[in-house]
């Protein structure tokens, strides 16, 4: 068996039509109705007639049942989207994300690098006895965390460095 080749026509009616469809076969087309099947035996109750003049049983509709809304049971739910939050030195009014309340948080401060690096270096200018201590006393030294009033969970820190 030989593969036809770019100079070579196939063997066989060709695929290409020579004329588009007649209006005849295009409406004949279109216009194709199944008929139904015959009714079997039996009461012949429910039945409309068909455009042939044959007996066709009515289309069956099933339709859900619509729900009953209750207009008491409705409630309003408040959603707030919040944006990153940062945390700096001062309280911030923010949604507290374990208890979803509007709040203004709640100070604490903690020593940390800025905190440490300050007491090593009054101690190598000479504060040896006790001055040296004096950074952990100034909260403008220390880092902050912010933590919620009514539910005391942590929110976010503030490090100085």
């Amino acid at each position: 068996m030989s593969v036809p080749g770019p100079y070579q026509a196939a063997p066989g009616p060709s695929s290409v039509p020579t004329a588009p469809p007649s209006y005849e076969e295009t409406v004949r087309v279109t216009n194709y109705m199944p008929t139904p099947p015959a009714p079997g035996p039996g009461p012949t109750t429910g039945l409309m007639t068909g455009p042939d003049g044959k007996g066709v049983n009515p289309p069956l509709y099933y339709t859900q049942p619509m729900p009953v809304l209750n207009p008491s049971a409705n409630t309003i739910q408040t959603v707030f989207v919040q944006q990153p939050v940062s945390f700096f030195d001062r309280p911030i009014q923010m949604c507290c994300p374990s208890c979803n309340k509007m709040i203004v948080t709640r100070l604490s401060y903690s020593a940390g690098a800025l905190t440490w690096l300050s007491c090593g270096s009054l101690c190598l200018l000479g504060c040896i006895l006790g001055c040296c201590f004096i950074p952990f006393c100034v909260d403008a030294l220390q880092d902050v965390d912010h933590y919620c009033p009514n539910c005391k969970a942590l929110l976010g820190t503030y490090k100085r460095l």
